[in-house]
């Protein structure tokens, strides 16, 4: 029986800040707010295993990285990752984690990206050819051959996350914490990383714990999910099966010359929409989307069309709203 790879046993974390009134009375007053942005979760990710920790904003997704990785301390609770307390042993840790964070970067910006990737070989003392070959196998991979010698300030989001990514991996860790990597990139960018995380995680057994807005991160590279709210976990499991339940919906959106399409299907809902502009909510279990569409196309003057998941904030709403399909 493997040893897990992550074991998260009552984690929490605790904010408190002092919150003062309004006018001059509110001046010389004030009172403490306590918020929970972790609250008691529990789980364990076993090695080679790729999980997505989603929810809506302030549910605690990025928090647990944090703790996890060692960056904030917990108020109470234990977690081991890869047999090490994170947040007592993070030198040790960081030298077998890979940590990505969509906001944040952990390349200099002046720099072009190859003189970057150089400091961060010296920062975990890697052997040069051990360094070389991961660098010239994520290069090829992830197409940095001409970014190598750019600054990296003046890369565009998607060019900069590709590098950032590959900056990473470098050190040959055995676990990777994604936080919102493909937040505000495009179509393309977004199926490069998702691709290449998917794939890489399964060539070398790397275990992936990842939070995301965008359902098709979680579709594409995270065979588990794990649903928090509130700084707590409401949802645990496989990916297909999640998706059987709560993301058997779809968003259709066509455009087309005529003011409006009329649609009468089953399993098909019309949203609010604009002119020219029609919105469906399309019910997968009830009817294919390739129907959907082809009911759209025989009407004529269909311009453009859009399939999308809906949002992660409904997914979390139909949670919430059918707690017998948990």
């Amino acid at each position: 029986m493997s040893i897990a790879a992550i074991t998260v046993r009552n984690l929490r974390k605790r904010y408190s800040y002092a919150k003062r009134g309004r006018g001059l009375a509110g001046a010389f007053s004030s009172k403490q707010v306590v918020i929970d942005a972790v609250d008691g979760v529990s789980f364990d990710i076993a090695p080679g295993e790729r999980v997505a920790i989603i929810g809506p904003n302030g549910a605690g997704k990025s928090t647990t990285l944090k703790m996890l990785s060692g960056v904030l301390e917990p108020t109470a609770g234990e977690a081991q990752v890869l047999g090490l307390t994170p947040w007592r042993e993070r030198k040790a840790l960081s030298y077998r984690i890979g940590v990505v964070f969509g906001q944040r970067s952990q390349l200099w910006g002046e720099l072009p990206a190859r003189d970057s990737f150089e400091l961060l070989r010296r920062i975990y003392d890697q052997d040069e050819a051990v360094f070389a070959r991961r660098l010239g196998e994520l290069g090829e991979r992830f197409a940095l051959r001409e970014l190598m010698d750019q600054p990296v300030h003046r890369m565009s989001l998607g060019q900069r996350m590709r590098c950032e990514i590959a900056a990473s991996l470098l050190h040959g860790p055995e676990l990777l914490f994604l936080d919102e990597p493909t937040i505000g990139l495009d179509v393309t960018a977004k199926a490069a990383i998702r691709d290449f995380v998917r794939e890489h995680a399964r060539d070398h057994g790397l275990t992936v714990a990842l939070t995301s807005h965008d359902t098709r991160d979680i579709e594409l590279v995270c065979e588990r999910v794990i649903v928090v709210n509130q700084g707590r976990i409401v949802v645990d499991q496989p990916t297909d099966q999640l998706r059987r339940r709560f993301l058997g919906r779809k968003v259709v959106t066509l455009q087309s010359s005529a003011p409006s399409l009329g649609l009468d299907l089953p399993g098909v809902v019309r949203r609010p929409s604009a002119q020219h502009t029609t919105v469906l909510e399309v019910d997968t279990a009830a009817i294919r989307i390739e129907q959907v569409i082809a009911a759209a196309f025989a009407q004529g003057g269909v311009e453009d069309v859009t399939i999308e998941d809906p949002p992660m904030e409904e997914v979390i709403h139909d949670i919430y709203a059918n707690p017998d399909r948990r």
